[in-house]
């Protein structure tokens, strides 16, 4: 059996589409990667900013004493600032990476870099996250084995916001999840 031109023809057709959406949904599964990405920065920059701005004073008895919750009170939540920061730094200059993935969709080395600096990034976030989840915990609950009484019912304010900033957090954390997930695939594809 002969293969004619219009056999060949219509072969190269059929690879050329083929490739065309191949690279349609990589372009747009890049697309999604900085959005993600843009979501997650907005995250931990808004958690750390909302640790690190909390802070309630309540009157006591005369004007001269009073009691003051501030979260650098508690150097757990220095630590969760300082890993939102760190976070939210990573994600900023992750951006140009992902950028040129949207313009340059065959790049892998590029892309490997970044699910190994995302797990490692995530685990800061994570590690920062779940201690500050404790501490508000505490906050919430207190300890009555250790005579530790809950001081939300003083400081509301306080405790809203420590609460409201671990949210944005535990967001982010899963938006890095969606990230090294996103990023496995359009590896897996190639």
């Amino acid at each position: 059996m002969k293969t004619g031109p219009i056999q060949v023809v219509e072969a190269a057709g059929k690879v050329s589409k083929e490739s065309s959406s191949r690279r349609s949904v990589s372009r747009g599964l890049s697309i999604l990667d900085f959005i993600l990405r843009v979501l997650a920065a907005v995250g931990t920059l808004t958690s750390a900013i909302a640790m690190g701005t909390t802070k309630q004073t309540l009157p006591f008895v005369t004007r001269f004493v009073r009691f003051k919750a501030v979260y650098k009170d508690l150097p757990t939540f220095t630590v969760f600032v300082i890993a939102n920061s760190i976070a939210c730094g990573y994600l900023v200059l992750s951006l140009t990476v992902s950028f040129l993935h949207i313009v340059k969709y065959k790049a892998i080395n590029s892309r490997i870099v970044l699910i190994v600096f995302d797990l490692v990034v995530m685990g800061v976030l994570t590690g920062g996250a779940s201690a500050a989840a404790a501490m508000v915990n505490l906050a919430h609950d207190g300890n009555t084995i250790a005579n530790w009484f809950p001081i939300c019912t003083q400081f509301n304010s306080f405790c809203q916001r420590i609460s409201g900033s671990l949210i944005g957090s535990f967001l982010a954390i899963i938006l890095f999840m969606l990230l090294i997930i996103l990023s496995s695939l359009v590896i897996s594809r190639r």
